[in-house]
């Protein structure tokens, strides 16, 4: 009797294992398509399926079930235990003829609710229809992921996201881990404590104190800030290697609403040089804050908050050194707007909070929330519906989702809900919200792209610009990855045209994530490299690009003169009415920056659960070729990590966040 050898592995979690008696059922093919079935208990005698434990079974077949196409597994009560899922990780099968089947699990499963499994190689739906029963298994696996992930417009204008409420309705293996969710909880609660205590105080009364706030949490970049955060030099390199290097842009020519004269910056440039010969040299930088224009602040104390929009004017020093020589806080000018310089004292510090007030809001929003997570969760919404588990493209992109749509649905009312962190900036909750819809109306494909959005922004050649240079070597390497992948299973010149899940993938997520605009999506895919190109986008944007904007947050918000959420104050509209009592009472209280430090500090918390970026233990793929490529892959990535080590031991402050060794390989907080 021909025997298969069922190997079956249990998750490492401690509550992955069960008592529960596990069938297993092989469902194979003979050469004439005709379908053999072997249904058997794999555990007889006791729990077997413990976590962290792989166990081999033997399971006998009157014939040979020729070659193996699904495996069926069922979960029955044992005794009068009552029920506790399990979470099976991987089976593999070895056939009587030397072959393995491997059939990737990853699920908890219960009683009565059987899970049918795909083994083998990745294959396309082209590949499938050799087999009938293949593809009704593909067909079956869509409609049931389209009853569980439901598309939501939670906001008019942005793009469409999961259903799911809360984290309870969420698929059990989409949920934040047991152990990074209590972890979370620790922290909250102590950091939740902090606040309670400080609150009692009112304003600021010394930087020394802002300082001491939070020196539990502190890191060695947030001493760095605390240091230096009121030097020029150290404002402009916040602009390329901060939190939010996305907007700093090369000036080739002065708005007309920024009337910046030779006599107001000739201090900042060098002796006998005008603005015009700095323009045409590419000395001079551009922040415009413009889209911040328009959106009232929200009310405080009775009174409406103003939020600026400003223009702040750069200059790259023979030093290489970008400082600020500039401000204008509103976009129109006029005597009640004036240009704050270096020189303007206690003023030129207060435009330089405003300035980054508005940089502070635009990067939680825009950047943040929108530009990372909400795109995120809409990518992973339309890869569930339209690739089922054996596509190669789900295989490939799934890893990139791991709790995404947990921190997600715990972000919807920690940041965005009414109570939530956005609705006591300097926007609130409405102002936020527009300020999110406004900037995805000017978001487009090739923004999202870095190297596009390097040469569009024209900052190819800027020196000491580390997120452009880790970040367009990461792109290379992600891109080489990718490249080899969909070449290896789109080998035909009509294949990519020819899968319809991955063309009705694209065209889900121009619908629902893009919401139908041309220029931030493609309707259909034509050619390979098209396809490599959006997927690098995709994990580009959920590992590197999240990690630029994220885990610096604590680095550079815990200190809150240097990137304060809220101003309490209107800025000066006159030179020379400022002094430092101005700062303090404009700046949040006590309390408000206990609750925005808290934020800041959970957000770029790094917990041991971890998955780094090309290291996912889930394996999915079967093919050696495959598995070598993400060798490859892990090669390049383990050589740029130290790369960059190398470089950031000369470089004070180092640059950290784009080290593949410091990138998780999801949004996973």
């Amino acid at each position: 009797m021909p025997e298969y050898k069922v190997q079956v592995t249990t998750g490492s979690m401690l509550t992955a294992g069960t008592y529960d008696y596990i069938y297993a059922t092989l469902i194979g093919a003979e050469g004439d398509g005709a379908l053999y079935s072997e249904r058997t208990l794999l555990d007889n005698f006791g729990p077997d399926f413990v976590p962290g434990t792989t166990r081999t079974y033997t399971v006998k077949s009157k014939e040979s079930l020729g070659e193996l196409l699904l495996l069926k597994l069922e979960k029955e009560q044992r005794f009068y235990l009552p029920e506790k899922k399990w979470f099976c990780s991987e089976i593999v099968v070895k056939t009587p003829e030397g072959e393995d089947a491997f059939f990737p699990c990853y699920r908890w499963i219960s009683r009565g609710e059987p899970v049918v499994l795909r083994g083998g190689k990745a294959m396309k739906v082209t590949d499938d229809r050799e087999f009938k029963i293949l593809m009704e298994h593909r067909k079956q696996e869509l409609e049931a992921r389209k009853k569980t992930f439901k598309w939501e417009a939670l906001v008019k204008g942005l793009p469409h996201l999961s259903s799911f409420d809360n984290e309870d309705e969420l698929p059990d293996e989409l949920r934040f881990s047991k152990l990074r969710f209590a972890t979370l909880k620790i922290i909250q609660t102590f950091l939740e404590l902090r606040e309670k205590l400080l609150s009692r105080k009112k304003k600021w009364e010394n930087f020394q104190d802002m300082k001491n706030l939070y020196r539990p949490v502190k890191t060695d970049m947030s001493d760095y800030v605390d240091g230096h955060w009121d030097e020029d030099d150290f404002f402009g390199y916040q602009f390329l290697n901060g939190m939010n290097p996305n907007v700093i842009q090369k000036c080739d020519e002065l708005p007309k609403n920024f009337p910046v004269k030779d006599d107001m910056v000739k201090s900042s440039l060098p002796e006998g040089s005008s603005l015009e010969e700095q323009i045409k040299e590419g000395n001079i930088f551009l922040c415009d804050q413009k889209i911040l224009d328009g959106i009232p602040g929200r009310n405080y104390s009775g009174e409406c908050l103003k939020m600026t929009a400003a223009l702040c004017l750069f200059y790259m020093n023979s030093e290489k050194k970008l400082k600020p020589i500039a401000i204008q806080l509103y976009q129109e000018a006029s005597e009640e707007n004036p240009i704050f310089l270096p020189g303007d004292k206690t003023d030129w510090q207060l435009a330089k909070m405003f300035v980054k007030n508005g940089d502070t809001i635009q990067h939680e929003a825009i950047y943040h929330l929108l530009g990372t997570h909400f795109l995120a969760e809409s990518f992973a919404v339309a890869t569930l519906r339209n690739f089922p588990a054996i596509h190669p493209l789900y295989k490939l992109l799934i890893p990139h989702f791991r709790f995404t749509m947990s921190i997600n649905t715990l972000a919807r009312t920690a940041l965005l809900g009414k109570e939530g962190a956005f609705s006591k900036s300097t926007l609130g909750y409405e102002g936020m919200r527009d300020l999110m819809v406004k900037g995805f109306s000017e978001m487009t494909y090739r923004s999202l792209c870095l190297p596009e959005n390097i040469s569009d922004r024209k900052l190819e050649s800027v020196p000491n610009f580390y997120y452009r240079d880790d970040g367009l070597k990461l792109w290379e390497i992600i891109k080489s990855f990718v490249k080899e992948v969909v070449e290896h299973y789109y080998t035909g010149p009509n294949d990519v045209k020819e899968d319809e899940e991955l063309q009705d993938w694209i065209k889900e997520i121009r619908t629902k994530t893009f919401l139908q605009r041309k220029e931030k999506c493609p309707s259909s895919f034509e050619k390979v490299e098209d396809v490599v190109k959006f997927i690098t986008m995709i994990i580009f944007t959920l590992t590197a690009q999240h990690a630029a904007v994220n885990n610096g947050q604590a680095d550079f918000i815990l200190f809150v003169p240097n990137a304060p959420f809220l101003m309490r104050k209107s800025p000066p509209s006159t030179k020379g009415q400022s002094d430092k009592n101005t700062i303090f009472e404009t700046l949040p209280t006590v309390g408000q920056t206990a609750e925005f430090g808290f934020l800041a500090a959970v957000l770029s918390q790094k917990y041991s659960d971890a998955v780094l970026l090309g290291k996912n233990p889930k394996e999915r793929f079967q093919e050696q070729e495959v598995k070598t490529m993400i060798v490859r892959f892990q090669k390049g990535l383990s050589k740029l990590s130290s790369e960059i080590d190398e470089r950031n031991a000369t470089l004070k402050p180092p640059y950290t966040y784009l080290n593949p060794s410091q990138i998780e390989n999801s949004i996973a907080i």
